[in-house]
């Protein structure tokens, strides 16, 4: 079985193309960084991240380039798929890649900006939660906003 579970965050915008041809595919590129947990021995705990290339087609492809942003912390299920090519000096290069089957996001919009990652609300610009304290934030009347999400 060949299945991958992932959560990171983007480390910049999704890189969108289309293939050619009578119909064209929406192929997004982008890469997470992973945060991996190791022990050194001097006993510390030391924290570092793996880069690890994702390719989503299609609609996958469409919602990244739409809602995706570099320092967006996203969960990715899909599949490693190896492959090669030989460059311009003749040399063979080795490629691993995860093809998306499944992509989400990991934090809210407001959790995403308090992170500093080059975008969201400035603090004054924050919604406030509403006077009730239940944490959701009070909606105004007439918002007929599409939802990136079915």
């Amino acid at each position: 079985m060949n299945k991958v579970i992932l959560m990171g965050r983007l480390t910049r915008d999704p890189e969108i193309r289309y293939s050619q041809g009578e119909q064209s595919t929406a192929v997004a590129r982008y890469t997470l960084a992973v945060d991996r947990r190791f022990t050194r021995n001097n006993g510390g705990d030391q924290q570092t991240a793996d880069f690890i290339g994702c390719v989503a087609f299609g609609r996958s492809a469409e919602f990244a380039e739409k809602y995706f942003r570099k320092g967006l912390k996203i969960v990715v299920t899909g599949r490693i798929q190896t492959g090669s090519y030989t460059n311009r000096d003749g040399q063979k290069v080795y490629t691993t890649d995860v093809v998306v089957e499944d992509q989400e996001f990991a934090e809210s919009k407001n959790a995403s900006s308090e992170n500093s990652y080059g975008g969201g609300f400035a603090p004054a610009d924050r919604p406030s939660p509403s006077a009730a304290g239940d944490g959701f934030m009070n909606i105004p009347d007439g918002i007929d906003e599409e939802l990136p999400f079915n």
